[in-house]
């Protein structure tokens, strides 16, 4: 059955997988691609994530940075403790559009 976001017209967020690694980056990125070719806001969901490596955070920078350039709206929604860990340690939550505290930049 397809996931909801591949469905025209229904939500089309996208959610990172429980362990973002750079096997999983692949399906993140032609993902992210697609939703960028639609109008309206380019929604990540992270609640799920458990660990994220470095090609997933790299695919998340690009992302914010293309959406920023465009004016479409960017945001990552339910950042789980694990991501948003990661994303401050590795100093990129404003890079992506988050405080440290996990919510999202406007």
């Amino acid at each position: 059955m397809p996931h909801p976001s591949d469905l025209p017209g229904e939500d089309r967020s996208l959610r990172l997988p429980a362990h973002g690694s750079t096997v999983t980056a692949e399906d993140l990125r032609v993902r992210l691609v697609l939703a960028a070719d639609f109008d309206g806001e380019m929604v990540i969901d992270a609640g799920e994530v458990e660990s994220v490596g470095q090609a997933v955070l790299q695919l998340l920078v690009a992302a914010k940075a293309e959406a920023d350039q465009t004016g479409q709206p960017f945001a990552i929604i339910n950042p789980s403790p694990a991501f948003i860990e990661r994303v401050v340690a590795c100093r990129l939550a404003e890079a992506i559009g988050l405080t440290a505290e996990g919510e999202t930049v406007q």
